[in-house]
């Protein structure tokens, strides 16, 4: 039998290891900015949705600009995955959000990762991924394509400026993903109005033949 020290011992390595576990985890709610990132889903769908049968790639559906994730970020790296009290959403609320995001396994993924960083309840985060989403004008012109085709990416960031005049090339990002254009990314303060891009995260897509898919 062990002694009562070494089990003393265990128990303290134990608590220990526990809490540095905890210490090393990044605390929710401390960020300094949101990036608000929306993906072009006929793109996304030709990389890699279709290989995965994403119920969001079926041609029922005709999504344009959908919502990636609503990400908090420091002005040099990013929390995520952190530990919080507030308890995770319910299927109900996943699956609400699935007119904007494409799929409840998406809304569940962002919660988890990047939803548990931001100080907010599962719902009020949910609530304020689907305003910072509307508060974006999204161009209308890539929904009338009627087919495949190459464009140089500055072309789409210039297309988002144009619609949302208050915002500047420093807010904005558009990021390519195996020659396609992959997503818009806009940096926005806690009250969801426009801010500077941290170095992070602009890295502006230099193409200027990336691939656009139609809306299917």
């Amino acid at each position: 039998m062990k002694s009562l020290k070494t089990c003393l011992l265990a128990v303290a390595l134990g608590f220990s290891l526990a809490s540095g576990a905890i210490a090393k985890g990044d605390k929710s709610g401390e960020f300094d900015y949101y990036v608000l990132a929306l993906s072009w889903s006929p793109n996304w769908c030709e990389i890699e949705g279709d290989s995965k049968r994403s119920e969001q790639c079926e041609t029922r559906h005709d999504y344009g600009w959908v919502l990636h994730g609503l990400w908090p970020q420091f002005h040099r790296g990013w929390p995520s995955f952190c530990p919080t009290v507030e308890r995770h959403p319910s299927r109900g609320m996943t699956s609400e959000m699935v007119d904007i995001m494409g799929t409840s396994g998406l809304a569940w993924h962002q919660w988890k990762k990047h939803g548990t960083c931001s100080g907010l309840s599962a719902r009020a985060y949910y609530d304020l991924s689907r305003d910072a989403y509307e508060s974006v004008t999204r161009p209308q012109i890539f929904r009338k394509l009627d087919k495949s085709v190459k464009l140089p990416a500055s072309v789409v960031e210039e297309a988002f400026l144009k619609a949302n005049p208050d915002w500047s090339a420093d807010n904005l990002t558009i990021t390519c993903r195996d020659g396609f254009i992959s997503e818009a990314r806009l940096c926005l303060s806690k009250d969801l109005q426009p801010v500077p891009c941290g170095r992070d995260v602009i890295k502006d897509c230099k193409l200027k033949d990336a691939m656009f898919e139609p809306v299917r």
